[in-house]
């Protein structure tokens, strides 16, 4: 599975941003899609995650804020992501569970000014 992540940019405090996550094959068939960020000098840590039949589930931090979504006939898993805080401030990685083995996108850079 091929995975192409977009959509970062830099935005002020308050702003929205919308990721975008591109995958090679039916997003249907994977088990399970997430998102993940990494912030300089930290873990990568997990976002938000949609199985395939469409549960999601959010990390406390952004719950009311971002909300993750796909389309399955464009292969294409989303991150909306609302009144974004400067602590947002990450590399953000779309990652993939299929067939017992784990696949990433290259991350896309979040900045969030204050």
């Amino acid at each position: 599975v091929q995975l192409q992540a977009s959509g970062g940019g830099l935005v002020q405090a308050g702003g929205s941003l919308r990721l975008s996550c591109a995958a090679s094959r039916s997003i249907l068939s994977i088990g399970a899609m997430a998102w993940y960020r990494q912030a300089p000098g930290k873990q990568r840590d997990l976002v938000a995650r949609m199985l395939s039949g469409g549960s999601t589930t959010y990390t406390d931090d952004v719950k009311g804020r971002f909300t993750i979504s796909r389309d399955n006939t464009k292969n294409t898993m989303y991150l909306q992501m609302n009144s974004l805080k400067p602590e947002d401030t990450a590399v953000y990685y779309c990652g993939a569970a299929y067939r017992g083995s784990n696949y990433w996108g290259q991350g896309t850079q979040v900045t969030v000014s204050s």
